[in-house]
């Protein structure tokens, strides 16, 4: 099987929406600290990039939630491949992800991490695909609302694949 990839969203347009998410994050914490956590592996990107564009200081961690394997769907099944290193209790916690599809994940995620008593908690996205969501789950900042299609770039994958493309492109599957 192979794959033929065309640009969904080009790097300009990624990197000028990461830089308006910035100033509105920066703007709804202005006099805190936030406490980014990157969902590994596909957030690290997206992370970095919004990271820069944050003028509140910030501090981070990782986490690395898994339902899909190497397919191109949900598996439905969620497990914490990688937990945090630190409490997250009466911090101001923001989650970064890359993609949120089915919610299933994210639904978990941020149920997990309200047992843990944060000062607050919400959830950032660089894509959102609302018409796969199996699972509600609340998204405070979104970059781009998508259709479903699978999509690789700017973190996210296909079979650990094309992670590093600077855009968003469509999958397309031969045979």
């Amino acid at each position: 099987m192979s794959e033929k990839i065309h640009v969904m969203i080009s790097e300009e347009d990624v990197q000028e929406r990461i830089r308006q998410m910035g100033g509105i994050i920066s703007k709804d914490y202005e006099g805190r600290q936030i406490h980014l956590i990157c969902v590994l592996k596909g957030g690290v990107f997206f992370t970095c990039e919004l990271a820069k564009r944050i003028t509140v200081p910030v501090s981070f961690d990782f986490m690395s939630v898994s339902s899909y394997g190497n397919e191109t769907s949900s598996s439905g099944v969620v497990k914490i491949v990688k937990d945090l290193d630190e409490s997250i209790e009466n911090k101001d916690v923001l989650v970064v992800e890359d993609i949120i599809d089915s919610g299933r994940t994210l639904s978990y995620l941020m149920e997990n991490l309200k047992s843990r008593k944060p000062k607050s908690l919400r959830l950032c996205t660089l894509l959102d695909k609302p018409e796969r969501r199996v699972k509600e789950v609340q998204v405070d900042y979104t970059g781009f609302e998508i259709p479903d299609e699978f999509v690789v770039g700017y973190g996210l994958d296909y079979a650990q694949k094309y992670r590093n493309l600077p855009y968003i492109g469509a999958v397309e599957l031969d045979g």
